[in-house]
């Protein structure tokens, strides 16, 4: 890549970059995210990210075209990040309840998180109720792969790997390679 476009690209990423930053509403956030593509962040709940969070991959689809969303819904909510977590392009974080991620996590991109059913599941209830909740926790040195999802209640072992096009409504042990809708243990690491 010449100058002229690297010149380009910064121009253009820093620009998104800090207009998502402009957008992002959430008071309650601790720690320091190094922002490689543009991060989102919504809510009245609390966000805390730990050292080395790695927002964004530059060689990754999506790069030019989408962003990375945290919303952490109410004052009760949280999203706690670890140590050394990086978030691929185009990751969704929603935490009702709480949601937390351990040290050392690669999440792929076009990822989704989700602690509760979003809208209650009767028709009567959809536009008013309470949608039923359940943290998630991801252990460390966790990777999934793009395209997954982490539905509420789930907690995901160490070391584990979720395979890419997942939907995870269980919990994984610790030491697999899950995969599948829903997603099962395949094998052993």
């Amino acid at each position: 890549m010449g100058i002229i476009s690297r010149i380009k690209q910064f121009c253009f990423v820093t620009l998104r970059i800090k207009k998502y930053k402009f957008l992002s509403d959430c008071k309650r956030v601790s720690g320091k995210p190094n922002l490689y593509f543009p991060l989102l962040l919504k809510g009245n709940g609390k966000v805390q990210f730990g050292k080395n969070f790695q927002n964004g991959v530059v060689e990754s689809s999506c790069y030019y075209s989408n962003y990375n969303y945290i919303l952490s819904m109410d004052h009760e909510s949280e999203v706690i990040i670890g140590d050394n977590v990086v978030f691929s392009n185009g990751v969704s974080i929603y935490a009702k309840s709480k949601v937390t991620i351990e040290d050392k996590v690669m999440i792929g991109i076009n990822c989704f998180i989700i602690d509760s059913d979003g809208h209650d599941l009767s028709a009567q209830e959809r536009m008013t109720g309470i949608p039923k909740t359940a943290e998630i926790t991801i252990k460390k040195n966790v990777a999934i792969y793009y395209n997954s999802t982490i539905l509420k209640g789930v907690t995901i072992g160490e070391n584990s790997v979720i395979g890419s096009g997942s939907i995870v409504t269980k919990d994984i042990p610790a030491n697999v390679f899950a995969a599948g809708n829903p997603a099962k243990v395949i094998r052993n690491l």
